[in-house]
């Protein structure tokens, strides 16, 4: 590297490939899960392990009332500021909380084993790996000595898993931060600037019960749920049938992926609930998608005039989209991670929504690039052996590393 500043940013990381893997285990062996959301641990021990770096680190408690409101036990998010002079400011956002761990488990999911170069353990790639990766870019351009005009932000927070509504959206709400860029949790092998947008509705069948002996007495609930459903399905069919423009979104999606109702075996229903999942690709309008499936529930349910339905909004969460000044974003990163990977990394969408959405809702430019594999199925992200390479972790770093160079240089 001719760079002298590159080539002390690439000196530092190679020197503490060691400590940044060490830091994510730490990570990993304490658990996070969300449910049931109870994240202070995991901020306390990371905390600690930022100021063991000599970051200074704020604790944003979030109330508890809004807590339990969002069915957790206990958030904390955890803001570093890094200022480096005027300038812009970049915020690197990754998620603290993680998903249970489940069933069929072959490593301990907290116990960051390292096998044959991957770390396994849950949060190893979604994304703990991030946390790491982002803290240490941030590390290494501190040590570099550059001089640089702007500040570097790592948001660390526990409810991403839920919706993010007590992490980002807390914090920016609140106006604990107002970053000009950011970047979130994404992997090594490509740079994500749109994905979907989730719509979760519950719907509440409810109707009469009555003795199975004598089934007309009553009003069965489940047979008002079961012409609503199969409406529902006959509507996914035809979901197919769009397709996004933007690479690697797809076809919106709809799944019903919970329901309960009934009393025994011998009793007719009197209530049905079930919820249901409908992802947008980025050219629909949330508020459209909503109103069609209300329609939708309501001509189905039209036919069982004696049952009752109520249809109530659990999530919203808009598609991402680029925003002006997310391309500076995408071709700083691609650049960088040709160098370092060796490869093009492309610009592309996913099928899935994250926290991003809240910082592009706010009119903060995003995409999401960090520590990780070519996809989430080969991290095992969200099942059983959950894994990080971490050449990968280290390739992540560097890119980032580099990537905030290029944006607080100018």
């Amino acid at each position: 590297m001719s760079d002298p500043t590159e080539a002390a940013i690439h000196e530092f990381l190679l020197a503490n490939r060691d400590s940044e893997a060490s830091f994510l285990a730490e990570m990993v062996r304490t658990a996070s899960d969300n449910p049931p959301g109870d994240c202070d641990r995991h901020a306390a021990l990371t905390t600690g392990l930022l100021e063991g770096f000599g970051l200074s680190v704020e604790r944003h408690v979030v109330p508890p009332d809004q807590v339990r409101a969002h069915g957790m036990i206990s958030v904390t998010n955890l803001v570093v500021r890094e200022r480096f002079g005027d300038g812009p400011t970049v915020a690197l956002n990754a998620h603290g909380d993680v998903v249970p761990p489940g069933e069929g488990w072959t490593h301990d999911p907290y116990g960051a084993e390292i096998v044959d170069g991957w770390l396994y353990g849950r949060g190893a790639a979604v994304s703990k790996s991030d946390i790491a990766a982002y803290t240490f870019a941030l590390l290494a351009l501190r040590e570099s000595g550059a001089a640089l005009a702007g500040t570097v932000e790592l948001h660390i927070t526990y409810d991403e898993e839920s919706g993010g509504e007590l992490g980002p959206r807390f914090l920016l709400r609140q106006g604990i931060t107002k970053p000009d860029l950011a970047i979130g949790p994404g992997f090594s092998y490509g740079i994500v600037n749109a994905h979907d947008g989730c719509l979760h509705l519950e719907v509440e069948v409810t109707g009469c019960s009555a003795h199975a002996a004598r089934p007309f007495t009553g009003v069965d609930a489940l047979e008002a749920a079961t012409a609503i459903l199969t409406a529902l399905y006959r509507d996914r069919h035809g979901l197919q049938r769009t397709v996004s423009a933007v690479p690697g979104i797809g076809s919106p999606q709809l799944t019903v992926g919970l329901i309960r109702g009934g009393i025994n075996t011998n009793v007719v229903p009197d209530r049905v609930v079930f919820r249901l999942d409908r992802r947008m690709i980025p050219e629909e309008r949330p508020e459209v998608v909503e109103a069609d499936l209300r329609r939708l529930i309501g001509a189905a349910a039209a036919g069982f005039p004696q049952a009752g339905v109520t249809v109530r909004r659990i999530l919203l969460a808009r598609p991402l989209t680029p925003l002006p000044g997310s391309e500076r974003l995408t071709a700083v990163l691609q650049r960088r991670a040709a160098e370092v990977i060796g490869e093009a990394v492309p610009v592309v969408g996913v099928p899935l929504y994250t926290d991003a959405r809240h910082y592009a809702e706010a009119g903060v430019p995003i995409v999401l690039y960090g520590a990780g594999p070519r996809s989430i199925e080969e991290a095992n992200a969200h099942r059983a052996d959950e894994r990080v390479p971490l050449a990968d972790l280290y390739r992540a770093t560097e890119v980032v590393a580099l990537a905030l160079l290029d944006l607080l240089r100018g």
